[in-house]
């Protein structure tokens, strides 16, 4: 599949086909493509807790409210994504290099990010990228470290019906040429 093509097909999918299935590899694939992604000094600081079973999935869903419980159904996988804190946009010595700090890191896993859903569509398959989410439920129930910064969870599976595109903003609306 071509690039334009998985970024033309990629929607936000809340509703997939059930009896479907993903493989570790074909995990590790997506995730591998995520690391691809650049980042603040090349510090690679995503990181990515990947639930395949049925008993997993429902650990992440203990953090999710009822309506992303409910948009999970059926997935094939959940991926609780995280960034290692205090070191994208900042020195080796801890200290902030500009004024966004740690949202460096959030800048950082979310190219990742895109990077993952992207390649997710390019092996025909379906993503949602949750941001509501009760991140020490989750930290509880994976051990995720404290140093790390739970930003979203990432559903993936096949969708069940086509989800139309929603309508963009003209590009003179948001892009200002000089």
């Amino acid at each position: 599949m071509e690039l334009r093509q998985a970024i033309a097909e990629r929607r936000s999918i809340r509703k997939y086909k059930p009896g479907m299935t993903i493989t570790k590899d074909q995990l590790a694939d997506i995730i591998s493509c995520a690391g691809e992604a650049p980042t603040w000094k090349n510090s690679q600081t995503g990181r990515y807790y990947v639930a395949l079973s049925e008993e997993a999935m429902n650990k992440v869903r203990e953090g999710l409210p009822e309506f992303n419980v409910n948009n999970t159904i059926n997935a094939c996988a959940l991926i609780i994504t995280t960034f290692e804190m205090k070191r994208s946009g900042f020195t080796r010595e801890g200290v902030a290099e500009n004024e966004l700090g740690d949202q460096w890191g959030a800048y950082d896993l979310g190219l990742q990010n895109e990077n993952l859903v992207l390649r997710a569509r390019d092996i025909g398959y379906d993503t949602l990228i949750m941001g509501i989410r009760d991140s020490e439920v989750l930290r509880a129930n994976f051990n995720i470290p404290e140093s790390q910064q739970i930003v979203s969870v990432i559903a993936i599976g096949v969708k069940e019906d086509t989800v139309p595109m929603p309508k963009r903003k003209e590009i003179d609306s948001v892009m200002k040429v000089f």
